[in-house]
């Protein structure tokens, strides 16, 4: 036994992971932290970087939507400054959305009516993804196909932050601030009000606020040259070939300067950068002699912001209202377990989570003193329950 954990019940993960993900070529490789009262507990990395190399303990992963607990520490961070509030509206700090229109009609060659929103988009709105935006991605409404036609949410679009802001401003909102729950470009959004506030780049203030402060010494928006063989490939699902090369490591997007840096989804991190971030949240916000926000803010950011209480199946109007999101809530850049009975997975009470496009994933759980990062590359992340399952596995092991 180990920190609480049986050993053997521990090593059933990367067991798991091998005999039903990796050697089957479902998933190109898999690496698993778990730490329990801040002591690692199990590191296990199966499966190849890149073909004919084997994955080694500091790879470095796209961590895509991992980026937003990040973005809204950093949020945070200034709140509790007192330079900005939960309850300013978002055209305090981007003007642009002062026309900004609620969709009503039209799209395609049709231009779009629209109707102004009952009330503004506040800052609460951006952290809890209430504020009326959505995702290319989830092809539902006139206005996903809107973002895609404008390559909004592209990652290879060249857009500034500036005008990110501008070009987004113009595609009507899907929803009255606050009336739902839609998974979108809130984080983003909130990184161009971070940027503002501060005055400076947004990559340079996570880079001054978090990473330096934490040692994620491998974080970041881009992938140092000197670094850049460390970066594993991505793949995208297949149907057929099961997985087809997205992002190769060698010629990455994520080795090149970039014009616009996406505090929703465009960080690159490691599995010992991001349990040190891990850490700091189940220290109450703070890690070894650094403190990066208080307990009682972290305690605000873990509680349930769903308008009216309830569960992501009750607000949810695209992705995440799926059956086994019952019993989760959401907070300020967290998903938060309400009930693990009804979420139907071994869990605590106020445990607390998100993942990435590219399956990756991640859990604090302050009940039991568990952190756990996974980190994979396939996308989409919906392709495979493998983080529910790997939580699962790591609640298994506890033996006290």
């Amino acid at each position: 036994m180990t920190h609480g954990f049986d050993t053997a019940r521990l090593d059933r993960i990367p067991a798991f992971l091998g005999a039903k993900y990796v050697d089957s070529g479902r998933l190109p490789n898999a690496a698993t932290l778990v730490s329990r009262r801040g002591e690692i507990a199990h590191l296990s990395c199966i499966g190849e970087a890149r073909p004919g190399e084997a994955l080694k303990e500091d790879a470095i992963f796209r961590i895509a939507s991992m980026t937003k607990p990040i973005t809204s520490i950093a949020f945070m961070m200034l709140l509790e400054e007192g330079k900005v509030a939960l309850s300013d509206p978002l055209v305090k700090y981007c003007p642009e959305f002062r026309e900004t229109g609620v969709f009503v009609a039209g799209g395609g060659n049709v231009p779009f009516l629209t109707r102004p929103p009952a009330r503004p988009i506040l800052m609460v709105d951006l952290l809890r993804h209430t504020a009326g935006l959505t995702y290319s991605f989830q092809e539902r409404t006139p206005v996903d196909a809107a973002y895609r036609k404008t390559k909004i949410d592209d990652f290879d679009a060249d857009y500034t932050m500036d005008s990110f802001i501008a070009a987004l401003a113009k595609i009507p909102l899907q929803f009255d601030p606050g009336a739902h729950w839609n998974y979108s470009m809130a984080t983003d959004v909130l990184g161009a009000v971070i940027e503002r506030i501060e005055g400076k780049p947004f990559a340079e203030v996570l880079h001054d606020r978090i990473f330096a402060p934490l040692g994620m010494v491998d974080t970041g928006f881009k992938v140092p040259a000197g670094e850049q063989h460390r970066l594993t490939d991505c793949y995208a699902f297949d149907p057929k070939a099961k997985m087809k090369p997205f992002d190769s490591g060698a010629r990455s997007r994520w080795a090149k300067d970039r014009s616009f840096h996406s505090g929703g989804g465009g960080l690159v991190s490691t599995l010992a950068d991001y349990h040190r971030f891990c850490l700091m949240l189940l220290g109450g916000g703070k890690l070894g002699g650094v403190r990066i926000v208080s307990r009682k803010t972290l305690d605000l950011m873990t509680s349930n912001h769903l308008v009216g209480g309830g569960d992501l199946t009750q607000h949810s109007v695209g992705i995440f209202s799926e059956d086994e999101n019952a019993g989760v809530g959401f907070g300020l850049g967290f998903a938060v377990t309400l009930d693990p009975a009804r979420a139907g997975i071994p869990g605590s009470a106020g445990d607390f989570y998100w993942g990435g496009m590219f399956s990756t994933g991640f859990f604090v759980d302050p009940v039991e003193e568990i952190c756990m990062v996974f980190m994979t590359q396939l996308m989409p992340s919906s392709t495979y329950p493998v983080r529910r399952e790997v939580k699962t596995l790591v609640h298994a092991a506890i033996d006290d």
